[in-house]
């Protein structure tokens, strides 16, 4: 759907400090307490090197369920917690002196725990071994939904001018990045040439992980209940082929499949419908509390005997964003805005976090 706002890339007066920040905000735990705060406090110089002026947030599942009240953590000492973990902007300063005012960034989500971990000892902190990582807009950390953020330099993923319009989508690929990064090195445990690849749900992760796949040459399949609406012509214009059967009922088996739908039967049937030493990547979170009859010997079966592995994926490191950088800036570019179905201004935040019909990924614009 296309914006009556001016292009995000285009040069705005920055508002001055002692304006305020509106920022988006909830009382984690509670239900429905999202508020717009007209005069929240500007970001602290503690926060990070880099001062931002928001362009953009995306809001995704994740941001419904924080409003829902089913999970959350404000920052240590506040009642409430800036959402939005989505995020694009414009750097003002950087006292570090990496990054130029003007140039266009997108901070990461995900930090690592101050132990740390072996793995965020490394700066693989999406492998966070001991759960103390923090994350912007939804454990510990102040989220990007406000008028000026700040961050430090090495969190922060300088994007292509050129992305002005939908470097917003660069928190999602950076995870299908990640899935795909795994899914390449688990591959090469033996001789690997996949031909064929199975996407489970067509929301934007589900389309993204369409799109890197299509950009590594295979043949792409992306299956969705939904036969009306934009994502069948969506995963036309990646050259994909739309199912809207079962899994079961797919005419082929899939070397690659990335299960975006979270749905327990859709989960193990694709478990069962891998090619022999095929990967199953698990890029959905099921919600719990269903419980469904299968037969786990023949799933047992099915996995040893043909030799298939299925792991699950979430998150991202630095080395993901740079790879989701890279892919948005290969991308058609028509295609990636025709993903914004809905771009909503900062004052009717309360219709942007309110989920249409045809929503696949709903854009809350900052810039004036």
């Amino acid at each position: 759907m296309p914006s009556d706002l001016p292009a995000l890339g285009a040069t705005q007066p920055t508002a001055g400090k002692d304006e305020g920040v509106r920022a988006v905000t909830v009382t984690p735990g509670v239900a429905n307490s999202l508020s717009l705060v007209e005069d929240h406090p500007e970001p602290d110089a503690e926060e990070g090197s880099v001062l931002v002026e928001a362009l953009a947030v995306g809001i995704c599942g994740t941001d419904h369920e924080i409003i829902a009240g089913d999970y959350g953590e404000a920052p240590p000492g506040a009642d409430r917690l800036i959402i939005g973990h989505e995020s694009l902007g414009r750097v003002i300063e950087d006292s570090s002196g990496t990054l130029q005012p003007g140039d266009l960034v997108a901070g990461i989500v995900r930090h690592p725990d101050p132990v740390p971990c072996p793995n965020c000892a490394v700066g693989e902190w999406d492998m966070c071994r001991n759960g103390q990582y923090t994350e912007h807009g939804i454990k510990a950390l102040p989220g990007f939904a406000r008028d000026r953020w700040r961050i430090e330099h090495q969190y922060a993923v300088k994007l292509d001018p050129a992305l002005a319009q939908v470097g917003v989508l660069l928190e999602p690929t950076s995870v299908v990045a990640k899935a795909w990064d795994h899914i390449e090195r688990i591959g090469h445990r033996a001789e690997w040439q996949p031909q064929t690849v199975l996407v489970t749900g067509a929301g934007p992760i589900g389309l993204l992980a369409a799109l890197l796949g299509t950009q590594r040459g295979l043949t792409v399949h992306v299956l969705d209940r939904n036969t009306e609406g934009p994502k069948p012509e969506l995963v036309a214009g990646l050259g994909a082929t739309y199912h809207t059967v079962t899994v079961n009922e797919l005419p082929f088996e899939p070397d690659v499949v990335i299960e975006c739908t979270g749905a327990p039967s859709v989960v193990l049937d694709v478990m069962c419908k891998a090619a022999p030493n095929g990967i199953v990547c698990l890029a959905g979170v099921s919600s719990g509390g269903r419980t469904i009859d299968f037969d786990a010997g023949a799933l047992n079966r099915a996995l040893v005997l043909e030799n298939n592995v299925v792991f699950g994926s979430v998150n991202a490191n630095r080395r993901h964003w740079s790879m989701a950088a890279q892919a948005l800036a290969r991308a058609d570019q028509v295609w990636l805005e025709s993903l914004v179905t809905r771009r909503v201004p900062v004052n009717r935040y309360a219709d942007a976090y309110t989920a249409g019909p045809d929503d696949i990924k709903v854009v809350l614009e900052f810039a004036s």
